[in-house]
């Protein structure tokens, strides 16, 4: 077995096709299945699954991914830490990150990092909050930014920004009533409510929200579960409900009118976003580098108690 083929094999695993895969790796299709048909028929075993849309791993493939993924990273770190020239060394790293912190605070901070740091490979991937911290736990990415924690025993939370949440509503007549004239969350109960889809970490943070203004979320009328928050604010732009949401997401409409935004909670609702890690490893040297621009970036931001600090 050699580390091109575990190369190979992550980079369809990620891609979740042959073909982008290849072009990821500078290679052409038919080595790229040539290197997967060399380590099924070495290990005895099928990895993936091929189907007309895309691929999957199979269970077999699922275990050796895991394993692939941390040899390549002690290999990155071999290659870093004994290149004589750190330009000849272009050390891989991974990010997760659910959507707010992923499209409203990462190009800032992935760019302070690429000037900082400029010949390493970095790679960006965007999903919702629950996936993120699981992917950290497995170790299948380096680092993970994420709008809420979820408890898990191998992974760590630094807290490097925090924001407001709000209720966003369309900016009409009827709701500028309700700007003007409500206190609280109440009249809420008569209202189409848009959510962020399970597992987001906006709509656990909204839901939080909710309960603390004494509000069961199971008899509020949720008219949509969405993926996409660009999707969420068109449809309150167009009428079809109402929705609570990052500040941060809706900053450019709120500040030209097309939505209204009313307070979360009777109190300034604030969240978190975090920096997540896994615990159980060595952090690689790209990985305390993006770590470091992050608090420079953010340095009033204090770290939690168990909070990994870089050297």
């Amino acid at each position: 077995m050699k580390l091109k083929q575990l190369e190979v094999f992550v980079a369809v695993a990620d891609h979740k096709s042959f073909s982008r895969a290849a072009e990821a790796l500078y290679l052409t299709q038919p080595t790229v299945s040539v290197y997967i048909s060399g380590l099924e028929k070495e290990l005895n075993a099928k990895l993936f699954v091929r189907n007309t849309k895309e691929i999957c791993m199979t269970e077999q493939g699922t275990q050796l991914y895991q394993y692939a993924r941390e040899m390549l990273i002690l290999q990155n770190q071999i290659m870093e830490l004994f290149a004589a020239d750190s330009r000849k060394a272009k050390p891989r790293l991974v990010v997760a990150a659910s959507t707010v912190p992923s499209r409203y605070l990462l190009p800032d901070i992935l760019a302070r990092y690429k000037e900082k740091h400029p010949y390493g490979q970095l790679e960006l991937r965007e999903s919702d909050s629950a996936r993120v911290i699981a992917d950290v736990a497995s170790h299948v990415v380096d680092v993970g930014f994420t709008g809420t924690v979820i408890e898990n025993k191998s992974c760590r939370y630094l807290p490097f920004y925090e924001e407001e949440l709000a209720v966003i509503m369309p900016n009409t007549e009827r709701y500028r009533a309700i700007l003007e004239q409500e206190r609280d969350l109440d009249w809420i109960r008569q209202e189409p409510l848009l959510m962020r889809e399970e597992g987001s970490g906006t709509r656990k943070e909204a839901e939080k929200q909710l309960r603390l203004s004494g509000l069961d979320v199971a008899k509020l009328h949720v008219a949509a579960s969405v993926e996409s928050t660009e999707t969420i604010k068109r449809s309150v732009k167009n009428g079809i409900g109402i929705t609570i949401i990052s500040s941060l997401a809706v900053r450019e409409e709120i500040a030209a009118g097309t939505v209204l935004a009313f307070p979360a909670g009777k109190n300034r609702s604030t969240r978190k976003l975090y920096l997540v890690y896994n615990n159980s490893y060595a952090l690689s040297r790209q990985a305390e580098k993006l770590v470091k621009v992050v608090q420079e970036l953010y340095p009033e931001c204090g770290e939690s108690d168990t909070a990994w600090k870089p050297g």
